[in-house]
């Protein structure tokens, strides 16, 4: 098991260093109709998501787990349905295919069919997978999860004009209103620093890039519904989406390791306080706040974009490696 670690953390690392090369802006992000999403996603599974091991008899994803889950199992993974949902939309865009209509709508059937309604967290989705390293071992929700719900769900809506999608869109923001100690997605909200939770566990775990990615389906949302129908809906997407906006302006400081991107800030016991983001995730989130900073015009994001930019060097990657190997040593990962 040690070994296999090893060697697909060292093919991770390799694949790492042409990062995101291929991942492109969306200039259309800002209209009604919710055309692309803000990065143009290809059906390419090696670009999308390498975990992807099969498809079900409805063309929705199955992952594998990932490396360091003891029990290794497929099983259905939110953000990566979602992911490949949107790439499948793009293709639609592209093509009008009826097929690839059909394959978007099967996904965003499958959202529809697994989302959870209570009547004091609206909607949910769960992730049944252990995330090790977050001491979280029970199905856990996830504020980037809800963001491509929303995302996918939206769009089913606008272009078949079914409501029940917009219906499951709209009670899907509700647990971005409450914090994770109330089954919510979000922490800090108390400190005016608003994070939404990719991974939601028993303490904080602040990744940066699904903060990011939660703020672009709360945006989809304030888009596709300002016609005046759904205002009370609108409004509350707009503050999440403003105070999240807030959040991620006071605490990218506190990513900033004066040479490169924390991955995450995590308060989880035992957790390194010092695992840097890769390459390819570190261009990710200057592609996030380049899109952030086109829809809001907060020249502190551009300002922190530009900054960060500057840590994309062959000296600044070889230091990054020295800590993440550090980290992924803590982690067992290694």
């Amino acid at each position: 098991m040690q070994l296999k670690k090893i060697i697909f953390m060292f093919r991770k690392f390799l694949r790492d260093l042409n990062g995101n090369k291929h991942l492109k802006i969306n200039k259309e992000n800002t209209t009604p109709l919710l055309s692309g999403y803000y990065f143009k996603f290809e059906e390419n599974l090696s670009k999308l998501n390498r975990l992807i091991h099969s498809f079900d008899e409805k063309g929705v994803p199955i992952n594998t787990s990932y490396i360091d889950v003891e029990q290794q199992q497929l099983h259905y993974y939110p953000i990566t349905i979602g992911q490949y949902g949107l790439a499948v939309f793009h293709s639609w865009l592209t093509t009008r295919q009826k097929e690839k209509k059909q394959l978007f709508l099967n996904i965003a059937d499958w959202f529809q069919a697994h989302a959870i309604t209570d009547n004091e967290l609206g909607v949910y989705w769960l992730t049944e997978v252990p995330k090790p390293e977050f001491q979280v071992f029970e199905p856990w929700k996830s504020a980037f999860a809800q963001s491509r719900g929303i995302s996918i769900l939206l769009r089913a809506w606008q272009i078949t004009g079914e409501e029940k999608y917009l219906t499951t869109a709209s009670k899907a923001l509700i647990p971005f209103t409450k914090d994770i100690s109330e089954g919510g997605v979000a922490v800090d909200r108390n400190i005016q620093e608003t994070f939404y939770e990719e991974y939601v566990a028993a303490r904080p775990t602040r990744v940066l890039d699904g903060h990011g990615f939660s703020l672009f389906g709360l945006y989809d949302f304030v888009r596709a519904t300002g016609d005046g129908r759904l205002m009370e809906y609108n409004r509350l997407a707009l503050r999440l989406f403003n105070e999240g906006v807030e959040g991620l302006i006071r605490q990218l400081p506190l990513f900033d390791m004066g040479f490169w991107l924390r991955f995450n800030r995590c308060e989880i016991p035992g957790y390194p306080k010092d695992d840097p983001c890769t390459i390819s995730y570190l261009r990710l989130v200057l592609l996030q706040l380049e899109v952030l900073y086109q829809i809001t015009k907060r020249k502190e994001l551009l300002e922190y974009r530009n900054k960060f930019r500057k840590y994309d060097s062959f000296t600044h990657i070889l230091k990054m490696y020295r800590f993440k190997f550090r980290a992924l040593k803590k982690l067992n990962r290694l």
